[in-house]
């Protein structure tokens, strides 16, 4: 019981991080599970559907389907619902009682691709995750799919990977992160996955280099790799540790090494000073701080990520015991009840955690302003 959560929310969950990645690629995805269990994922955790509509249906499975494996009607719906819509693929994603009850979703893509011509996949959710794993499955996938061998690669282009309003829910997020990247004399070559359409992401594979801006990017940014050589670079260009990000850029596409300028930060510490979400976006902001500090990292999917002055927490208790001797804590809102009286909180609103609750007040990480931020940081 010492992981579970008894105060504080569980961040997004993985079926959720799947509909998000995929949302503009024009596909349809069906998740399987009882009708009205994609409210939480339409209301809670992506800020899109208020500009346009996306294909991501519930499967409206009924008790006696899940009790006698009546797959028949998953399959002739989705095929029914491909021949009027005609999606690009079609992906299926699991919930709690399909995993529980052993469906064959493998068997079942199979035979829709079949009758339908669409590709279709399955991305092996169980609700049971957090979004990171989920969503980092998803840009996978397309990775593999989708994205052709380059004939050459383009100089100067950068891949972004990792970007969706989970991470970067702020109005505008998106277009700085092109804007800075641009500024420098770089080229966005595809964004995944927001303001790109799923032919623009077929195109990936001619990018000089990748730039994971968060943790549900790393798994595309190895597939790229593998498949076409590309090397990455880990990091958010925030405030003054832009510099290093588009430097490690530059260096990255002349070398063809994977850089991770985060690490060179990377070392015990004890200022007090404490982060908690996502590593590569928060430990981007204390490094655009130019504070010391640690990371609190309470997600799945990070084991690459976590090291030196980045901790994994699992749970509630973990992440209250790691808090005993904060000073000043940058973190959602819904943290607080479980920091200690007379620590310093900074409210770093984030939609993967608090969902809607704080969307008025979510603040665009690359229009922050560093110096007053920092200043209220100091001890």
């Amino acid at each position: 019981m010492n992981t579970s959560y008894r105060i504080i929310p569980c961040y997004t969950g993985d079926v959720s991080g799947v509909c998000s990645a995929l949302f503009e690629l024009g596909g349809m995805v069906v998740i399987h599970d009882p009708s009205g269990c994609n409210s939480t994922y339409n209301t809670h955790d992506e800020t899109r559907w208020y500009d346009h509509d996306s294909l991501i249906f519930i499967s409206g499975l009924a008790e006696i389907d899940a009790v006698f494996g009546n797959d028949d009607k998953l399959i002739d719906d989705t095929v029914d619902a491909a021949k009027n819509l005609h999606p690009k693929f079609i992906t299926l994603v699991n919930s709690p009682i399909p995993f529980l009850n052993g469906t064959d979703f493998e068997a079942i893509c199979r035979v829709i691709e079949s009758r339908t011509g669409i590709p279709t996949f399955y991305i092996p959710t169980n609700g049971m995750h957090d979004y990171v794993p989920g969503a980092g499955m998803a840009l996978a996938e397309i990775a593999r799919r989708f994205v052709t061998a380059p004939q050459a690669k383009k100089a100067n282009t950068v891949n972004l990977l990792g970007v969706t309003p989970l991470d970067f829910a702020a109005e505008g997020s998106a277009d700085a992160l092109r804007r800075a990247v641009e500024q420098a004399g770089l080229s966005v070559n595809a964004c995944w996955a927001m303001g790109d359409t799923l032919e623009t992401l077929a195109h990936s594979g001619e990018a000089a280099v990748n730039l994971v801006v968060s943790a549900l990017g790393l798994p595309a940014a190895k597939v790229l790799r593998e498949r076409f050589g590309t090397p990455y670079v880990i990091g958010v260009p925030l405030g003054g540790f832009s510099g290093t990000v588009l430097t490690a850029l530059r260096n990255t596409m002349e070398t063809g090494e994977n850089q991770f300028p985060l690490m060179e930060r990377a070392g015990s510490d004890t200022s007090g000073i404490f982060a908690i979400g996502e590593p590569v976006t928060m430990g981007s902001v204390l490094a655009a701080l130019n504070l010391p500090g640690t990371v609190l990292c309470p997600l799945e999917g990070c084991e690459d990520l976590t090291g030196g002055n980045v901790i994994p927490v699992v749970g509630e208790e973990e992440a209250e015991t790691a808090l005993q001797d904060a000073k000043v804590v940058i973190a959602d809102p819904l943290y607080r009840p479980i920091i200690p009286n007379g620590v310093k909180m900074i409210e770093l609103p984030h939609e993967a955690f608090s969902g809607r609750c704080f969307r008025k007040s979510m603040k665009n990480l690359f229009t922050l302003d560093y110096n007053a931020l920092r200043k209220e940081a100091s001890l």
